[in-house]
């Protein structure tokens, strides 16, 4: 029986990209899945999948999904994330903070209103999440939160000055909950390279737009990281798998 069945999974941004990806390869292995984002329609897509194995033809054991449309931004949407949670299933085992934002531009741009926007998704979003689940976590003395950081949390890329600013605060954030763990929680920091999602879509400057487009020719699968995702969770509750880096092989950044 894979680790992964009956695990009670909270994952956000789930409706499309990666989050849609790790939600069909964890329901294939019997996860318990509550859906967050903001497009109720392709939820309720994805949630119907689920009981046919999460998509996955060979698929042995369907997991089962619900969901709720979540703004991570509204620290309250998210704490009623957590609450239908745990009165849906009785537990939360991984929160995987997926929702991100990736509108790239030079500074000299100045479009303050996306710094904002990054700001507010990616790190407060993450920073709500874990706030949501943690106390329950603590109770139960056990858990898993695994946040999105990028391959740009690692390296300042010229026209991602901000965007890379809160990948590297996810980082830290990954760390500083490892720190403070007691032996109960687990925290991985999950650094997708190229992968092909929506993200770029976000980038409202045409130059870096039109770079950015050129550069992801390269990008790979989404359901790399979904691999990733599960191989972390998978481990026994003794094995903490804290970073993960994946990039298409073609990518040299």
């Amino acid at each position: 029986m894979s680790l992964i069945q009956n695990k009670v999974v909270i994952i956000t941004g789930a409706s499309s990209g990666l989050g849609e990806a790790t939600a069909r390869r964890l329901a294939a292995s019997g996860a318990k899945l509550m859906l967050a984002a903001r497009r109720e329609d392709r939820l309720k897509e994805l949630v119907a999948a689920i009981p046919q194995g999460g998509g996955f033809a060979n698929a042995k054991s369907g997991g089962t999904a619900t969901y709720r449309v979540t703004d991570v931004v509204d620290r309250a949407q998210v704490e009623a994330l957590a609450k239908e949670t745990l009165s849906t299933y009785g537990r939360i085992d991984v929160l995987i903070n997926n929702a991100g934002l990736m509108p790239l531009s030079p500074l000299d741009q100045v479009k303050v209103e996306e710094w904002d926007q990054m700001i507010d998704v990616n790190i407060k979003g993450v920073l709500y999440g874990i706030a949501a689940v943690l106390p329950i976590m603590r109770q139960q003395k056990s858990g898993h939160i695994i946040n999105l950081s990028s391959v740009a949390g690692h390296k300042v890329f010229s026209g991602s000055a901000v965007y890379c600013a809160t990948k590297y605060a996810v980082r830290a954030i990954s760390e500083g909950l490892r720190l403070e763990s007691n032996g109960e929680i687990r925290s991985t920091n999950i650094s997708p390279g190229a992968i092909a999602t929506e993200l770029i879509s976000t980038i409202s400057d045409q130059d870096t737009a039109a770079r950015m487009n050129e550069f992801y020719t390269i990008a790979i699968d989404a359901d790399a990281i979904a691999r990733a995702i599960a191989y972390a969770i998978e481990q026994p509750g003794d094995v903490d798998v804290n970073e993960i880096i994946i990039r298409p092989t073609r990518q040299e950044l």
